[in-house]
């Protein structure tokens, strides 16, 4: 009966304790509904600062061994380095790469295309589009030749990526070789993409359970109900993505050419020059992720130069008129470079408004500053006490007729006009005889003291 009673006590506390660990342990449903994801938002033109956006929200993913990465796209395409490095990215994640074109109204052509079918899930809102990918030269006509060249190698890699994805490759080469598009709608009928989703909650909610390829092997996705990690660009890739834009590049070549002048017209270092360097390193910084036609940007320096001529040499109006026309014609080839271009790249241009706007603001300051330098050439030299004519100052002691006056800040020997000047009178300057300066009384002087 003892050895009874001892089993029964040791079920009990058996029992105890492992209810205890279980309530410590929590329910195993906690740690299904724990996933992470990380969401990142690639908007614009495609550069090596996107894929460098790219591959560190691939490293924070890993790190915080989320359920998946999300690249929320809206891009007209972009260098076609950059769009090569973000498709090796994606195709050799050690996670699931989730593309999702959004929001409504967003595109992902050229580059865009490529990126998305690359994804282990391509996704769309509605109202989106993807394609649009046919290489198109800037500059001149393409050979026959070099034309099926370009066409034959885009052409390759979107059917090795569609390839890689299961998704239809017969599509993705017409896209590159007849420059074809599909609505969100038209790109899941075809099976380029795989679902359409309003937001991004419906998304999670859509792949959940899906199961997808990586390097790493076959992974199931849980992201539904998964926290959601918004990554953003740092402070670096925010202001270098802004300023690759085509016409913040050129506004601030402009802004460097206005300021460059204005510094020449009043040398010493100052908000000119300063203005200018942080212009134009910006400028170039921008320029080194952007096609650049150099033929242009010889012209824009040559416009520039003209300006600086204008402006020391005291010519005319004529060179400033001539300074316009290269300046308008780089500002016009500035970004049509002669080779041809890469079918991952949109077509890029500087706005004409914004060209015209800039060519005006050149010409308006030189003709400007041109105008005040002659009018001062044209005035009679002043030097010493030449200076000083018109100038305002106090007799020191008596002039009578001549004295001590003290004029802009320093001591004169005067003599007086007419009338004899009394110490401690405003006077005027008038004249200059000799080393002396000529001065009269100021007549206001004597008015309050004869109603004393």
């Amino acid at each position: 009966m003892c050895q009874r009673n001892d089993t029964v006590r040791t079920m009990k506390w058996f029992f105890i304790w492992s209810l205890l660990l279980g309530l410590l342990a929590g329910p195993p449903s906690v740690a299904q509904t724990s996933h992470v994801v990380v969401v990142i938002e690639v908007d614009g033109v495609i550069n090596p600062l996107t894929a460098e956006y790219l591959q560190r929200a691939l490293r924070r993913a890993e790190a915080t061994e989320a359920a998946a990465l999300i690249v929320m796209l809206d891009t007209p395409g972009g260098l076609e380095s950059a769009m090569r490095d973000m498709v090796q990215q994606i195709l050799e994640a050690p996670l699931p790469v989730v593309v999702y074109v959004y929001p409504q109204g967003a595109r992902a052509t050229s580059a865009g295309m490529f990126i998305t079918l690359a994804g282990h899930v391509a996704a769309m809102a509605p109202a989106t589009h993807i394609g649009a990918a046919h290489p198109v030269p800037l500059g001149g006509q393409l050979d026959e030749v070099t034309a099926e060249k370009l066409a034959s190698d885009a052409a390759a890699l979107i059917r090795g990526v569609a390839a890689a994805r299961g998704r239809n490759v017969e599509w993705a080469e017409k896209a590159v070789r007849e420059n074809l598009s599909l609505t969100a709608e038209e790109a899941l009928q075809e099976k380029v993409t795989d679902l359409v989703a309003d937001d991004l909650q419906e998304l999670l909610l859509r792949i959940d359970g899906r199961r997808v390829t990586t390097v790493r092997g076959e992974i199931t996705l849980h992201t539904s109900g998964a926290n959601i990690e918004r990554m953003g660009m740092n402070f670096i890739e925010r202001l270098m993505h802004l300023i690759s834009d085509p016409n913040i590049a050129y506004l601030l070549l402009s802004a460097g050419a206005l300021f460059l002048l204005a510094e020449l017209s009043d040398p010493g270092l100052g908000v000119g020059a300063v203005g200018s360097a942080i212009c134009f390193i910006l400028a170039f910084l921008a320029l080194g992720s952007l096609p650049v036609n150099w033929a242009g940007a010889a012209l824009l320096a040559a416009g520039v130069v003209l300006f600086v001529v204008a402006l020391l040499t005291d010519a005319d109006a004529v060179v400033t008129i001539l300074a316009l026309v290269p300046f308008i014609l780089g500002s016009l080839l500035l970004f049509s470079p002669f080779t041809p271009r890469s079918p991952a790249m949109p077509d890029l241009r500087v706005s004409p408004w914004l060209i015209a706007g800039s060519s005006l603001a050149l010409a308006a300051f030189s003709f400007v500053v041109l105008r005040a330098i002659v009018k001062a050439a044209r005035m009679p030299p002043r030097s010493g006490a030449e200076r000083l004519l018109g100038m305002r100052g106090v007799a020191l002691t008596d002039v009578a007729p001549t004295g001590q006056v003290r004029v802009d800040l320093q001591d004169w020997s005067a003599v007086a006009k007419d009338d004899w000047v009394k110490a401690g009178q405003p006077v005027r300057v008038v004249g200059v005889v000799g080393v002396r300066l000529e001065v009269e009384p100021i007549e206001e002087f004597d008015k309050p003291s004869d109603g004393a």
